[in-house]
């Protein structure tokens, strides 16, 4: 009977593995394993461009959604793509409760790979909502309406999608909407060194964004006067009345199916330097679900192709390798349609050079690759 590898979640790092298990791995193992891919949307989506989507008529909706099992037809029986939800596991019998749209299941699996990625809090585009892709297109869509017409846009957090998105927005609207960028920290992009950062809010204040730090947005409620606009309270006891606000902090990690004992307090599934998961057999993750490294792509897409190549070489019967992540801090933030900016360890990338890598496309031409597998 063909063994059962279960991927959770068609996220950037679960297409990758499953794609590369598929092509390479299990291609001379026809009949001893299958893969079941998990997802509760129809559709990935290339959220790295959704700070750019947010701007009407920036980005069609083909270049940021592409349907997932188009991509697995070429596999036939290797794989079967599953719409539906993990709500739990029970590593002692090695089962999966998945809720789909004809109900509950309980899925078996000989290994599982934990790839559900994150989301946002709150109703922001950032990353694709639990419900499934109408649910994010329509989302997209509704913030796309809303930024057309607002006349002042806040964005709170000055992290790398809040400093992305207050550009894109300064770029295409100029001096035309007032828009404000607020963070709690003394520099937007806090962690990276001080060249970077100071690179970064000089491009963002050229682009007419005023740049408000070491200030806490307290609240954000609906004007009493006007339903219409958002109230923010801030720590320094003022309140702004603004047309739309829109956060760029607070991403949860999608892990709450799994055992508490396997994650850590901030709900990251815990791995070992292998990205196994630790305290049980069989089990792996990648991507912004792990503790071990931030949540971002360039290391997703390096977790990813080390958690394949160690699961081909488990399959194979050998043992699996060291994944190094303890190399120099990465970073690279698109400033608009023409600038950029960026890390790698203690230096400042050339804004040329990131622009070329990032922030000319945000990655869309690489879209149906993703879906399709090509590059695995």
């Amino acid at each position: 009977m063909a063994k059962t590898i279960v991927v959770l979640g068609a996220s950037y790092a679960g297409l990758t593995v499953t794609h590369k298990l598929l092509k390479n791995t299990l291609r001379n193992k026809k009949g001893e394993y299958k893969i079941v891919l998990v997802s509760p949307t129809t559709h990935h989506y290339w959220n790295l461009a959704s700070v750019r989507a947010i701007i009407p008529g920036q980005i069609p909706d083909s270049k940021l959604f592409a349907p997932i099992q188009d991509g697995l037809k070429p596999y036939k029986d290797n794989v079967t793509f599953l719409l539906g939800t993990a709500t739990s596991i029970d590593t002692s019998s090695k089962t999966v409760t998945i809720t789909t749209p004809e109900g509950s299941i309980a899925q078996q699996y000989d290994i599982l790979v934990i790839t559900t990625g994150s989301r946002t809090k709150g109703d922001v585009p950032w990353k694709p909502s639990l419900q499934g892709y109408e649910a994010t297109q329509s989302g997209l869509h509704k913030i796309q309406e809303q930024v057309r017409d607002a006349k002042s846009i806040v964005l709170g957090g000055a992290g790398p999608t809040g400093v992305e998105a207050a550009a894109e927005l300064g770029f295409e609207f100029g001096k035309g909407k007032e828009i404000t960028l607020i963070t709690s920290s003394s520099q937007v992009l806090l962690g990276t060194p001080l060249n970077v950062a100071s690179f970064a809010e000089n491009e963002l204040r050229k682009l007419h964004i005023t740049v408000i730090k070491d200030t806490r947005i307290i609240s954000a409620l609906p004007l009493p006067s006007d339903n219409n606009k958002t109230e923010l309270t801030l720590s320094s006891g003022a309140k702004m009345a603004v047309d739309l606000y829109l956060p760029t902090v607070g991403v949860l990690p999608n892990t709450e199916f799994v055992p508490k004992s396997l994650l850590n307090e901030d709900g990251d599934v815990c791995v070992d330097d292998y990205l196994r998961v630790k305290g049980v057999e069989g089990v792996w993750a990648a991507g912004d679900v792990v503790d071990i490294q931030p949540s971002q792509f360039v290391y997703m897409q390096k977790q990813a192709a080390a958690l394949a190549k160690n699961l081909d070489l488990v399959i194979n019967g050998r043992e699996p390798v060291l994944y190094k992540y303890d190399g120099a801090p990465m970073m690279a933030v698109a400033l608009g349609r023409s600038r950029a900016t960026g890390r790698f360890g203690g230096n400042r990338l050339p804004s040329l050079i990131v622009w070329l890598l990032k922030g000319r496309t945000l990655g869309v031409q690489n879209l149906q690759g993703l879906v399709a597998g090509s590059g695995a």
